[in-house]
């Protein structure tokens, strides 16, 4: 098994509210509470976080 080598967006402002993501594991995007590294974690698949990612790009959330 692959150990996620977790990172925060460099859109992150380091208030407290991020979410880490690892990109390096085969088949699946696992995604983690920064201020709980050691607790649960979610795992997507990449067609499904990719289709996330571009609808948050898209604005299609509202604005936050």
């Amino acid at each position: 098994m692959t150990e996620p080598a977790w990172f925060k967006s460099s859109y992150s402002n380091n208030g407290g509210a991020c979410v880490e993501v690892a990109a390096n594991v085969p088949d699946a995007v696992p995604v983690r509470d920064s201020k709980d590294p050691h607790g649960p974690a979610l795992a997507f698949s990449p067609t499904a976080f990719g289709a996330f990612v571009a609808a948050v790009k898209a604005g299609e959330f509202g604005e936050v």
